[in-house]
């Protein structure tokens, strides 16, 4: 990064801690954007709440996504190899010209219906971890555009790491905190050792002396304290824990 680049993105970073009072996401954004805006220069920048999506973004300029927009965008970015990085990649900050050229760009009808729309002939976008929402892991998309003239540069991809860096420690600390999984009783416990053992349900049954239908609800209930979804996410939560998630 240039020494002039370094110099400016340190005022932004100084500017950005200052809102790392804000109590939640919702009020962090609008102040955040503009300055986001002078670290990365570009027309627009949009903050996508669940990467991939296009579920209640908030854009500079504000209400750059028509309704139109967002509904082409979630029948189309499927096909788009920018959405899958920050969507399902790494989500470190990347150029679309790194990922394609600019004919395959134009050929995706994400382009025509959504992009071109927009303004945006270059991006550059990134992703970063934001907590939980209903249970499962959260990203966030920002991504920033650029009408014409001269793609991004090294410096702004370098200025937007050092971005998602700090962007991801204050997301974290805005998430709601995770409860803790509620542990599981006596029986439960001696259900799931034999489970990871390999035992079947009947053959638990006959070893706890119990119904099999009663090993079923014991391992049902185990499954919702341990936040597990079948018999062997069971086992390897139970063998990595073990009496640490059972009642003494």
């Amino acid at each position: 990064m240039s020494a002039a680049a370094e110099a400016g993105l340190r005022r932004i970073l100084a500017v950005v801690d200052l809102l790392t009072d804000a109590v939640d996401e919702e009020s962090l954004v609008p102040a955040l954007l503009p300055l986001l805006l002078a670290a990365v220069p570009g027309d627009s920048v949009v903050w996508s709440p669940r990467a991939g999506s296009a579920d209640r973004p908030l854009t500079l300029p504000a209400g750059l996504l028509t309704d139109d927009v967002r509904e082409a965008f979630a029948r189309e970015a499927a096909a788009d190899v920018l959405v899958a990085h920050t969507a399902r990649g790494t989500g470190t900050p990347m150029r679309r010209s790194t990922l394609q050229t600019r004919d395959e760009f134009h050929a995706l009808a994400a382009y025509a219906d959504v992009y071109r729309p927009c303004g945006s002939e270059h991006q550059l976008a990134m992703s970063f971890p934001a907590g939980l929402a209903d249970g499962v892991p959260r990203k966030v998309c920002v991504a920033f555009s650029r009408g014409g003239g001269s793609d991004f540069t090294d410096d702004d991809v370098a200025a937007a790491a050092v971005l998602r860096t700090r962007l991801g420690h204050l997301l974290g600390r805005l998430a709601p905190p995770v409860p803790a999984p509620c542990p599981v009783t006596r029986r439960e416990s001696a259900v799931l050792a034999l489970l990871a053992r390999g035992l079947t349900n009947q053959q638990i049954a006959h070893r706890l002396a119990i119904s099999p239908r009663t090993v079923d609800k014991h391992l049902e209930h185990a499954y919702a304290k341990l936040r597990v979804g079948g018999r062997v996410e069971a086992a390897n939560a139970w063998l990595t824990r073990g009496p640490a998630a059972a009642h003494r």
